[in-house]
């Protein structure tokens, strides 16, 4: 026979002595439909995730009272979900005040405002050769980044958006290029050379592409430069680039003296990676400031965000 431990000495304590994390006013409350948006917010649980969303759109909100800088980095899968009007809305209230982005969301971002569609069939198309040989696209992008490099303030992203609206695109009001150049807010473009469609056609220059990528990195560590403790960092489904172009930027700017710290940071994803935990979450807010982590859908977490930032400034909007 095995021995057995013998548990008759074991010490309990009474649960009213206990602390607890959960307490029934915190659970959440059904909604039956009939009320307003906010109705339903207010049936969330005040637990985990809920309660940290109503901390980081509080975040957002506050930054955007305070003027502070709100930097929002997002994979071109933003785009492909349909929640341009949603960040070009942000821009236009004031809230996002830097809008950065792979080089395959200009590519979605102009074909969208040129084109009204987007986000072709890449395994059917893979298989001729044909997979991103879409002449209009390379031309256009390749061809507007080329005549714009003699413009020396001149970067990646506000030289498609100035395109875009110079060429007078019919579907211009999708545009978050476009957006950046009417409202004046910042939309960098940061390259990866082979990454993307435009990279493979003859109208390719990889000389003015990675220039006019490194002026809109100049123009991210400006942003990144007037981070505080009232500014929020938010990347929504980029797992590479743009974590590891803002922990640069984070670097220049805190090289060069600036503070850059305080910040609340979050990361929106369908599936955690490494990186924007480690460069967007975590690393930068060591010490100081406060990090989050949402794991969801796109197409559903973004317009829940914008939602509630909205609802705080409406009825809050003084703070």
């Amino acid at each position: 026979m095995f021995s057995q431990l013998d548990f008759s000495s074991i010490r309990t304590q009474s649960v009213q002595q206990r602390q607890n994390k959960v307490t029934l006013d915190a659970c959440a409350r059904p909604f039956d439909g009939s009320g307003s948006f906010a109705d339903f917010l207010d049936t969330l649980p005040d637990i985990l995730k809920a309660r940290e969303l109503r901390e980081f759109s509080a975040a957002v909100a506050a930054a955007r009272r305070a003027e502070r800088p709100c930097i929002f980095m997002m994979g071109a899968h933003v785009i492909k979900v349909g929640l341009a009007p949603v960040v070009i809305d942000l821009m236009e209230r004031g809230i996002l005040t830097h809008v950065a982005m792979n080089s395959a969301g200009a590519i979605h971002d102009s074909e969208s405002a040129l084109f009204g569609v987007t986000s072709e069939d890449v395994a059917t198309n893979l298989q001729d050769g044909s997979f991103g040989m879409w002449r209009e696209t390379g031309e256009f992008i390749n061809g507007s980044l080329k005549s714009s490099m003699k413009i020396d303030s001149c970067g990646f992203g506000e030289a498609i958006g100035r395109a875009l609206t110079a060429a007078g695109a019919p579907h211009l009001a999708y545009s978050i290029l476009a957006a950046g150049v009417r409202l004046n807010v910042p939309v960098s473009i940061h390259a990866a050379i082979g990454t993307d469609i435009v990279h493979q056609q003859p109208t390719m220059d990889g000389g003015v592409t990675g220039e006019m990528s490194f002026r809109d990195f100049r123009v991210l560590a400006h942003s990144v430069s007037g981070l505080d403790a009232q500014s929020v960092v938010c990347n929504m489904g980029s797992a590479v680039i743009l974590p590891e172009v803002f922990l640069k930027a984070l670097t220049v700017v805190r090289n060069l003296g600036y503070p850059a710290s305080g910040f609340a940071a979050a990361n929106f994803d369908m599936i955690q990676h490494y990186r924007p935990n480690m460069n967007v979450v975590t690393r930068p807010t060591l010490g100081s400031g406060r990090g989050y982590v949402f794991t969801g859908h796109h197409e559903l977490m973004l317009p829940l965000l914008a939602a509630m930032v909205h609802r705080q400034l409406v009825e809050n909007p003084d703070g």
